[in-house]
């Protein structure tokens, strides 16, 4: 049957609002039509917005289909490396298949992608490392070695995600912004994104950075503390080029004994010898 695109996100709503009651087999129909349209790209989860103040709108009936996928799937085997040990999940989330035309480079060595994950042509994979549903990463870009790119994560263009780097997932609540790293964005080794922090193009993470909800971030250059507002998540300003950084803790006994917290500061803003001290990444391509 022949199903129009504008029908999908009305599809979903009324089969998650169903809940426990949900016809488990139009569920699945329904979720696999979802996970081909994220997986070509024309579906996702959060999605460029010029009048949002973060430039991006949260598509919540994206995030309401994936869970309805976890909800109608059944447990199944998949095959492992060893033969006599299979790897145990859903049936309704499979791995991504790719071929020599996606102009993905997938580097043999244990990485995974489940299927409904988007990877633009040129995107190069370096092992081990885990995309999860419902991400979307642009052309060109690449994850590096033991890098995570959490559900609904949204990874712009030509983007440097350095080995062992945390981009977080946020499929709940389902009207929570995902983690969105822009174009021409490098995150450095080791570094952690999560709740819904927003990466804005030309930015550069350091290594060792992490970045939440709920810490403020220094910004040095421009003089004022960078928080999220009611509601809205955390915004790393365009060129911003964030490291590691501490300050002191003001309470009695932390001024006492000398301790400081952990807090992400902008020591200063994109420039040319900022680029040219990126540009390594090219040679891996």
């Amino acid at each position: 049957m022949t199903r129009e695109p504008s029908s999908l996100p009305s599809s979903i709503e009324r089969l998650h609002a169903a809940g426990g009651e949900v016809d488990r087999d139009e569920a699945r129909e329904i979720f696999a039509w979802l996970r081909a349209e994220m997986s070509a790209g024309r579906v996702r989860a959060a999605t460029p917005d010029p009048e949002s103040p973060t430039g991006w709108r949260v598509n919540r009936w994206v995030k309401q289909g994936i869970l309805l996928g976890f909800r109608c799937g059944e447990i199944r085997s998949f095959p492992g490396g060893d033969p006599e040990v299979s790897f145990l999940d859903k049936d309704t989330l499979p791995l991504k298949r790719l071929d020599a035309s996606s102009r993905v480079r997938l580097v043999p060595g244990g990485s995974s992608i489940r299927d409904g994950a988007y990877l633009g042509p040129g995107v190069i994979c370096m092992p081990p490392m885990y995309i999860n549903i419902g991400a979307y990463v642009g052309a060109d870009s690449l994850i590096d070695s033991h890098a995570l790119v959490g559900s609904c994560a949204q990874i712009g263009a030509r983007v440097h995600v350095s080995a062992g780097a945390q981009i977080g997932g946020v499929l709940e609540p389902v009207g929570a912004l995902p983690v969105i790293v822009e174009d021409d964005a490098l995150v450095g080794g080791s570094t952690g994104i999560y709740e819904g922090t927003v990466v804005k193009s030309l930015a550069v993470i350091g290594a060792g950075t992490v970045l939440t909800g709920s810490t403020p971030v220094y910004d040095l250059p421009r003089r004022r503390v960078i928080r999220p507002g009611d509601g809205s998540p955390l915004v790393i300003p365009e060129g911003a080029v964030v490291v590691p950084g501490t300050r002191p803790v003001t309470a009695e006994a932390g001024r006492e004994w000398g301790l400081a917290l952990a807090t992400p500061v902008i020591v200063k803003y994109r420039d040319d010898k900022t680029d040219t001290g990126t540009e390594l990444e090219q040679w891996l391509r």
